[in-house]
């Protein structure tokens, strides 16, 4: 009954999330072009997969790398909410979605229960942290250190996944969106304070 309950409840912010932010669409980068660019760019980064939950199911991780070479693995994560964000610097829906991240992860500074990773899908991270640099967003960058699910990055960017903290993907959204919403940071705070 409880794991009913649970998945329930899961379901609802789901819906909650994607009913809220689905109203904030802007545009892709999912033309042709681009989209062989992220493909061409970033060979080993996409793994076909069925599954929408951690792959530590499968006996698989997803793994990030930061600028100085340290890596975070999305099992290592678990117990947080994860917000990943897929961009890139030529993406101009990213470059615009942007300051509504920085926004969001500023409204939960010093909260240790979400974890906000900017995943360069070119694997460029001088180029990438050089942008946050300038723009002066306090968004952490990585680059992907291993394969990606597909159902975590298909063809698209920006695409924003969220985990919630039993690692389970509560949302998957292709598109620019304005995440500085009142709605959204109400759901994630929800999120954030779910057990």
């Amino acid at each position: 009954m409880k794991d009913m309950k649970m998945k329930l409840n899961k379901r609802a912010m789901l819906t909650y999330i994607l009913v809220t932010i689905g109203g904030f669409c802007f545009a892709g980068c999912n033309g042709n072009e681009q989209t062989k660019t992220v493909s061409q760019s970033a060979p080993t980064a996409i793994a076909e997969k069925e599954n929408t939950s951690l792959p530590e199911q499968t006996g698989d991780d997803v793994v990030f790398k930061d600028k100085d070479g340290k890596t975070v693995s999305l099992k290592s994560l678990k117990g947080k909410v994860v917000f990943i964000n897929f961009w890139a610097t030529w993406c101009p829906p990213c470059i615009q979605e942007m300051p509504s991240i920085n926004q969001l992860k500023q409204s939960f500074n010093g909260n240790n229960d979400i974890v906000f990773l900017m995943v360069d899908v070119d694997n460029k991270i001088e180029k990438s942290t050089a942008f946050m640099n300038k723009k002066k967003y306090d968004l952490p960058v990585y680059v992907p250190a291993g394969n990606i699910p597909s159902d975590y990055l298909g063809g698209a960017i920006p695409t924003t996944v969220i985990l919630d903290k039993s690692g389970d993907m509560i949302a998957r959204l292709e598109g620019g969106r304005d995440y500085s919403s009142p709605e959204i940071v109400k759901a994630l705070k929800e999120l954030v304070e779910s057990n």
